[in-house]
């Protein structure tokens, strides 16, 4: 089914813009999920995947630091 929107908001439109960046997808499948997710309940987050490319590149590399540090293990214990 395809349906031609007319008018759109700004900010609506700038929603779909700003969706389709932050996943990688087709403005197209931004709104088809925009719109899902105004239908359908919010099910419980079990995986975190809107936090998926959330950090800079920085803010990533200190996380994998703090967590090398806490892997290593001490012979005494």
């Amino acid at each position: 089914m395809t349906i031609s929107l007319r008018n759109i908001p700004p900010e609506l439109e700038r929603a779909i813009v700003d969706k389709s960046k932050r996943d990688g997808i087709s403005l197209n499948k931004a709104a088809i999920r925009l719109l899902e997710g105004a239908i359908r309940p919010r099910r419980r987050n079990t995986d975190f995947d809107e936090f998926i490319g959330s950090w800079t590149t920085e803010e990533a590399s200190e996380f994998d630091a703090v967590l090398a540090e806490m892997r290593k293990l001490d012979p005494e214990d």
